[in-house]
């Protein structure tokens, strides 16, 4: 008898994304539980999620096909908005979906996207503590001390561009 869990297969999301205006309200709605369920709830962090930087962020959307509930999430902000550079951030994969894969393809589609959208252009990102080795993985280097953000070690993470469409 095998004594590990079986891996729940979860169908494959459709991706989108879409810039604020074009979210629906059901969408917008998704994406604000999600974030509230896991940075909010799961996390026990209290902090200003609705910061005002959605309304000209890029969202990208991983919806399951089968039943429409939004599996995973990020925003991509303009440089100049919150950092110098192009932002990726509110990074976030619903819990029953974890361990998917969805993060690691959440990072390719938003590279790409900002590759495209800013060409020649950093990408930063505040990322929690632990997870640099996730981010390390896909190109990004460490820049800041460790500091704390609504009571979670964070440290900036930047993806430099040597030349034009290298970043």
């Amino acid at each position: 008898m095998n004594s590990q869990t079986p891996q729940i297969q979860l169908p494959k999301p459709d991706w989108s994304w879409h810039g604020f205006s074009a979210l629906s309200t059901s969408g917008l709605y998704q994406i604000l539980h999600l974030r509230q369920q896991v940075f909010v709830i799961e996390q026990q962090c209290a902090y200003d999620d609705i910061d005002n930087h959605d309304q000209v962020a890029f969202h990208l959307c991983g919806v399951n096909s089968t039943n429409q509930t939004l599996q995973a999430y990020l925003r991509v902000l303009p440089p100049g908005t919150r950092f110098e550079e192009s932002s990726i951030g509110r990074i976030v994969t619903a819990a029953e979906c974890r361990g998917c894969g969805l993060g690691h393809e959440l990072m390719r589609q938003s590279m790409d996207f900002c590759r495209d959208r800013f060409p020649g252009t950093a990408i930063r990102l505040s990322a929690q503590t632990h997870l640099q080795p996730f981010y390390a993985a896909h190109g990004f280097m460490t820049v800041t001390p460790e500091h704390l953000i609504d009571g979670i070690s964070h440290v900036e993470m930047l993806l430099r561009c040597s030349s034009p469409g290298t970043c």
